[in-house]
């Protein structure tokens, strides 16, 4: 519990500190190279304050020349910092449209590139997916968690059919990744308990949206979950 409050004593004031910089970078330069710049920073901060070693593994696996649609598993707090110092290569969020409402702040990340979608009307959630295809199709990298919230055990939770919806609508390929150890080093049900330790994290081979998959969403969702499962550590 010690650890847990040094630690929130440090990520409370950097957080806001990286944030205020993030907002008002938007402002001067409108194509979110200094939004991830930052997020890259504020990332690694929280992963050293938190005592935790990073080991990535399967980047090669990562095209550099298109755009990608992470998908991986979500153990923990810790999961969207590994993601950020995994990989060199620039990608953003999908985040509820509510935030992009918020003054100021959803003005920055609508300018870094973050994606809104609508949640709950079908019809509207089709069409906030639909806009967000063609972002992605113009060449944006997204992540995104299609478990929807945190494992309590470090098993895979069913996966959310949006992002696969959002795969098939831009015909982009899925990068699966991996994260073990997240769970052990804070549990998510437990905010107070934190031990410093390995985070480890695996790319796996990109799929790509062929016509099957296409046809077929619930084959793609399969072999996305297989990739994942099979890069865990238990």
């Amino acid at each position: 519990m010690l650890r847990a409050c040094l630690y929130l004593m440090f990520f409370v004031p950097w957080t806001l500190f990286c944030t205020f910089f993030a907002m008002l970078s938007t402002f001067i330069d409108r194509s979110g190279k200094t939004y991830h710049w930052l997020a890259l920073i504020w990332s690694k901060g929280c992963l050293w304050a938190a005592g935790i070693r990073l080991i990535v593994t399967g980047t090669e696996h990562l095209p550099g020349d298109r755009p990608l649609i992470f998908m991986g598993n979500h153990q923990s707090y810790f999961d969207v910092a590994v993601l950020f110092q995994a990989t060199t290569l620039p990608f953003t969020w999908l985040a509820k449209e509510e935030l992009f409402r918020i003054p100021v702040f959803g003005h920055s990340i609508r300018a870094a590139g973050y994606i809104p979608i609508k949640r709950g009307n079908g019809r509207e959630s089709l069409k906030s997916l639909n806009r967000a295809a063609e972002l992605v199709r113009a060449g944006r990298s997204v992540a995104i968690f299609p478990e929807g919230t945190f494992t309590h055990d470090g098993n895979l939770l069913p996966f959310k059919r949006g992002g696969f919806i959002l795969a098939e609508m831009s015909e982009v390929p899925i990068a699966p990744f991996s994260i073990s150890g997240a769970i052990k080093i804070n549990p998510p049900d437990n905010l107070f308990s934190l031990r410093p330790g390995v985070i480890k994290i695996r790319f796996s081979p990109v799929i790509e949206i062929d016509a099957a998959t296409a046809r077929h969403p619930t084959v793609l969702m399969e072999r996305v979950r297989m990739a994942i499962a099979f890069g865990l550590e238990i």
